[in-house]
């Protein structure tokens, strides 16, 4: 039997590759709960700044990549005992096979690894973002769908240089050095896509507006539905959802309804030059006297022009931004209705109300009687 082990078959005895492959099968069959008990080590690392981490939601999303990682890292550890057999030592365009065996498990290792990585940043996002459905403020929730989104593409530019460093083992510091001059010709070329980047960083910084705010930019209003690192998208009143870069949100001016302290509504009232002074003059308090209301915050009624066609009185008055747009307007349909009746009582008719038409003949066009 002992002789049986060490035979040598391809530069390797029977014995070292009943071990390596034995090593491999155990780690197939126990990387589920190696993995669970890992898993559970480094989530007492997260959750001692926070008890009111979820362990069962962080042990289902780390489980997996993790399980990959660990299996990986076992047999690149086990398979480094053998030796590569010389037939198998052939060049593909100057790479070994084993170099081939080498990067294949390599690259396995580091994509498991980053996989890791962002199903680690994955779950600090959706803590973080509970953490910040509890305020009112929703940049919180900008700032942590910017910054997860912000992280994975780093992670993902880390995996490509591991990749290219342990790899293909190439120098990243030359590739760093060569980048940057390629960076500032990328740069150039992509002046508008960095552009929208920085404004991105402008719009989770300075917060001219936050998601679900109602902004009007470029001629049109709506809510504001995503902020991303590129561009802004906003679902329109009319119910369309249009993308608008960031650099237009920042540079344009912007109107961001949300804000506002009061909605304003006016009146123009084109009264008929029928109306004497002394009616416009009892009017106008009648008016005043209407929107003595507590949801009318303050008003403005007067008379503000004259002419040959009609008198104009401008009625101009603040509500609170309590009420939604459809109570704003139904609010607004009321107060029109009591002014139209104010109007009537008063025997106040608007201009055009009653249109006379008068049709003179002039004496040149009567015909004149020739016969005597």
């Amino acid at each position: 039997m002992r002789e049986i082990l060490q035979t040598q078959f391809l530069n390797n005895t029977v014995q070292l590759y009943l071990e390596v492959f034995g090593v491999i099968l155990i780690a197939f069959i126990i990387k589920r709960i190696l993995s669970k008990y890992l898993a559970g080590l480094l989530f007492l690392v997260f959750s001692k700044s926070d008890k009111k981490f979820r362990k069962k939601e962080f042990i289902e999303l780390i489980v997996g990549p993790l399980d990959t990682f660990l299996f990986v890292l076992i047999i690149i550890i086990a398979m480094d005992k053998l030796t590569m057999p010389a037939i198998l030592n052939l060049s593909i365009y100057k790479a070994t096979i084993k170099d081939v065996l080498d990067a294949v498990v390599h690259t396995a290792l580091i994509f498991s690894f980053i996989r890791l990585c962002v199903r680690i940043v994955k779950f600090l996002a959706i803590i973080f973002e509970e953490k910040a459905n509890l305020t009112t403020d929703q940049s919180d929730n900008q700032l942590v769908v910017f910054f997860r989104d912000f992280f994975k593409v780093i992670i993902y530019i880390i995996g490509v240089l591991l990749v290219l460093r342990f790899t293909f083992n190439y120098d990243i510091g030359n590739l760093i050095t060569g980048l940057s001059i390629v960076g500032a010709a990328i740069a150039l070329a992509t002046k508008e896509s960095l552009e929208n980047l920085i404004a991105s960083f402008i719009i989770f910084f300075d917060k001219p507006f936050t998601t679900g705010d109602m902004v009007k930019v470029q001629g049109f209003t709506g809510n504001v539905e995503r902020i991303g690192l590129r561009s802004t998208r906003i679902r329109t009143d009319h119910k369309t959802y249009i993308t608008v870069p960031n650099k237009q949100m920042v540079d344009t001016i912007l109107d961001n309804i949300t804000q506002r302290t009061q909605r304003r509504a006016e009146i123009k009232l084109e009264i008929g030059l029928s109306a004497t002074a002394a009616q416009l003059k009892k009017i106008i308090p009648a008016i005043k006297s209407l929107l003595q209301q507590d949801d009318v915050l303050s008003s403005t009624v007067f008379l503000s022009d004259t002419g040959k066609n009609a008198h104009i009185i401008t009625v101009e008055y603040f509500t609170g931004m309590h009420q939604d747009i459809n109570e704003f307007n139904s609010f607004r349909e009321e107060i029109n209705f009591k002014v139209i009746e104010l109007l009537s009582e008063n025997n106040i008719e608007l201009a055009a109300a009653s249109t006379d038409v008068t049709v003179k003949q002039s004496s040149a066009d009567i015909p004149l009687n020739t016969n005597k």
